[in-house]
């Protein structure tokens, strides 16, 4: 056992405090976060901070024992307000109200969101309506209490609270679509709302419009169909008028790199054409700011860093201002964007509050995990090769602590990022599903391979995998473990390859094509895409990357072809199957599935089920298992003896 296992443990990497999307006043001045601290019977508390941008003294805390989420600033950076218990509160910078937050909505239904408006006076709400009484049983007896689908309540409605008399009004206009997004024009002018038809991502994602609303008015004004998985609606000036771009899947989707899609908002009449900002990029864009006083700022997944942009108001492109290493996130700016702040992390750092000019560099403000510092992790190396196709590709490698390549050949356990559209950044890569350190500490090797699919590479690099995952992809994978392989650092016969949700399908894929691994992990993966169409969250999408739904009429389907379980009687691999008992986004059913196969054809197999929990655990108690049985289960399976 090395030092450093006796030291890092599960318990250790669970039950930590960490910090929570930032929020930087329009002077630049403060920044605020809130930091989730572990609390009694595995449950989690919040504490509100303050921090001057240039870390010239230490952050203080704010609105002690009130629990704290999704801070944002007034207009005059004064006060500054937040979510708790889902209700919206109030609290002054200055500390004139001894720093004790002044509730301002006691709404039943609670808050989903809300947006301080120019005007000082205003907050724009988003809620569902109250809850109804229950009806009288009586009148109706025997019938229990079904849910009928067509009848679900129309989700969350744009509504307006007035600050000084705290009147809270609905926008009518915009009937029952359910409102996702909202943002004002900078100088006070309409509100740029994108809403749904229903609440669910299947259908809503597919049926996005954008709407124009008079906060003083509430009269709304329909400005068209929006694309795929629209979001993030951000205000720009140029010369003919006021534009607004807005995060969207690339057209014509559904699979595919996101885009910063962009239409100009005449005074009268309709909407200009959605004009694509970023096409023929190689970075994908992340996040959209809204800047008061200029234009906007983007974030850009670029391989393994994160790069900061800014929109060159004149030729409509966006210009590279800095690139972080690893991974920024939560990207918040002031008033004229000269001081931002975000959520960093690097190989050996996890996430903190950091702040600076966007051309950098970020110094961080919060110190979240101090006791991480004292520990020796494995060395983190970037890795960049090609695929058989000559395709360009990274990844990354860790290996045990105080270990170097030559100290090989290790054991190597392959991890697979969910997805696909998501990607192995250069930062501190040790969660619950991305054990990456908590496996070396053990003395593996971990390959964090990006395959096609992913983003960091373009549109085009993350269309590739539409109706053809487990395929290219896949041989990408199989690329970087071959060359780790060849150059000694990886013992071929001790493999181990898993992930979570696409990287569990990957998983389960990868059993079903090839008998080198010793032992996989599939967590809350998918089995069959023709069931995951029909049962997940987003269907339709999920249709797009299996390349049918199953009601195309009799099959075989091409999904067929890329479900693992069309490949369960090769399967000679033994499998860990864990997956959350109250997953939507992936339903357990997936898991249920293999199970039954592996088992029918005597594959040697654990199954466990976390009760109470989605598509990410939760509950430390389920968190600490699974690092645990996964490093176990390893263990087990990649031993030498």
């Amino acid at each position: 056992m090395t030092a450093a296992e006796a030291q890092v443990n599960a318990e250790l990497l669970v039950n930590c405090a960490m910090a929570q999307p930032p929020a930087i006043s329009p002077d630049g001045a403060l920044v605020a976060y809130a930091v989730s601290l572990p609390g009694p019977n595995g449950g989690r508390s919040s504490q509100l901070w303050l921090s001057p941008s240039d870390g010239s003294s230490p952050p203080l805390a704010a609105a002690p024992g009130v629990p704290c989420q999704h801070p944002r600033w007034a207009p005059d950076s004064a006060s500054l307000l937040f979510r708790s218990l889902g209700q919206l509160n109030r609290i002054r910078t200055d500390g004139t109200d001894g720093g004790v937050p002044e509730a301002l909505t006691d709404w039943q239904a609670g808050i989903v969101d809300y947006r301080p408006l120019a005007d000082g006076k205003t907050v724009v709400l988003l809620a569902e309506d109250e809850p109804e009484d229950e009806p009288d049983k009586a009148d109706a007896p025997g019938r229990g209490d079904p849910i009928v689908w067509a009848e679900q309540g129309p989700g969350a409605r744009l509504r307006l609270l007035d600050l000084g008399t705290r009147e809270l009004r609905v926008v009518d206009g915009l009937g029952d679509r359910h409102v996702v997004e909202v943002s004002q024009r900078p100088d006070g002018g309409p509100l740029a709302v994108i809403s749904w038809a229903h609440p669910d991502s299947d259908p809503g994602a597919f049926t996005a419009e954008l709407h124009l609303v008079d906060p003083a008015t509430a009269e709304v004004r329909g400005l068209g169909r929006l694309e795929l998985e629209a979001g993030s609606p951000t205000w720009w000036r140029a010369k003919d008028s006021w534009h607004l771009a807005y995060l969207a899947l690339t057209p014509p989707g559904p699979v595919g790199g996101r885009a910063v899609l962009d239409i100009a908002i005449p005074a009268i009449g309709p909407a200009g054409e959605h004009r694509n900002l970023t096409a023929g990029m190689t970075a994908c864009p992340t996040e959209l700011v809204q800047i008061s006083d200029g234009a906007p700022l983007a974030l850009f997944a670029d391989g393994l860093d994160t790069a900061i942009h800014r929109l060159d108001a004149d030729t409509g492109s966006f210009r590279h201002v800095s690139t972080s290493r690893g991974r920024l996130t939560s990207l918040t700016a002031s008033h004229t964007a000269g001081p931002v702040a975000a959520l960093v992390s690097t190989a050996h750092v996890p996430m903190d509050v950091h702040a600076g000019p966007a051309r950098g560099p970020l110094l961080r403000l919060s110190d979240t995990r101090p006791e991480l510092r004292g520990f020796s992790w494995g060395s983190q190396e970037r890795l960049c090769y090609r695929a058989d196709d000559g395709l360009g590709l990274d990844g990354l490698l860790i290996l045990p602590p105080g270990r170097t390549r030559a100290d090989g050949p290790f054991p190597l356990v392959t991890l697979v990022h969910g997805g696909p559209y998501d990607r192995w950044a250069d930062e501190f890569n040790n969660s619950y599903f991305a054990p990456a350190q908590w496996l070396a500490t053990a003395g593996y090797a971990v390959f964090l391979p990006n395959p096609r699919g992913g983003e960091g590479h373009g549109h085009a690099f993350a269309a590739a995998v539409a109706g053809r995952v487990g395929l290219e992809e896949w041989t990408d994978i199989v690329t970087g473990i071959d060359l780790l392989t060849a150059e000694g650092v990886a013992d071929p016969d001790r493999l181990g390859i898993g992930g979570w949700s696409h990287g569990g399908f990957m998983a389960a894929w990868a059993v079903g094509q090839t008998d080198r691994f010793k032992g996989a992990l599939m967590g809350a993966g998918i089995s069959d895409w023709g069931m995951q169409a029909a049962t997940g969250e987003q269907g339709a999408l999920e249709a797009g990357l299996g390349g049918s739904h199953g009601w195309e009429g009799p099959g075989p389907h091409r999904h067929d072809e890329l479900s693992p379980i069309s490949y369960a009687s090769r399967i000679r691999t033994p499998v860990l199957i864990v997956h959350g008992e109250d997953d939507t986004n992936v339903p357990l059913g997936q898991s249920v599935f293999f199970h039954r196969a592996l088992r029918r054809f005597g594959v040697d197999h654990e199954f466990v089920v976390y009760p109470r929990e989605g598509h990410g655990l939760v509950e430390p108690g389920h968190r600490i298992d699974v690092l645990h049985r996964t490093r176990d289960w390893f263990d087990r399976c990649l031993s030498d003896s």
